[in-house]
């Protein structure tokens, strides 16, 4: 049985600094593409970032280009992917999700929500200006 556990959010000033993590426990051999979509109140999810199994195909939002950097640890039998926020900004506040899907291709990635079939609870991100 996967599991996927979100963490890391909390209250920070405009400008500053937080990483998630996002640890996909319970895998078997199979490969996992992973993403971080978001929530804010009164908005639709949307996608953040993305990265494939092998690590080498990563996909951002615009709106968080160059701020955001996402990456991946498998040294253990858990996988862990963090997303690294940089330079963050009010309208950044959100709830964020971490999501995995089973995928045969170790290269695959994908924005859309609906690919992902695990996820985790979120983890509340708030910037205040």
């Amino acid at each position: 049985q996967v599991q996927v556990v979100d963490s890391g959010g909390g209250l920070v000033q405009a400008g500053g600094s937080l990483r998630l993590s996002c640890v996909v426990s319970g895998r078997t051999f199979s490969s996992y593409a992973v993403g971080w979509f978001r929530r804010s109140p009164g908005k639709e999810r949307e996608f953040v970032a993305a990265i494939s199994d092998s690590g080498i195909t990563r996909h951002y939002a615009e709106s968080v280009k160059g701020r955001f950097t996402i990456s991946r640890d498998s040294a253990n039998a858990d996988y862990t992917v963090y997303l690294e926020m940089d330079s963050l900004r009010p309208e950044d506040t959100a709830e964020y999700y971490c999501a995995s899907k089973e995928v045969v291709k170790v290269n695959t990635i994908s924005v859309v929500d609906t690919f992902y079939d695990y996820w985790g609870q979120g983890t509340q991100v708030t910037v205040s200006s």
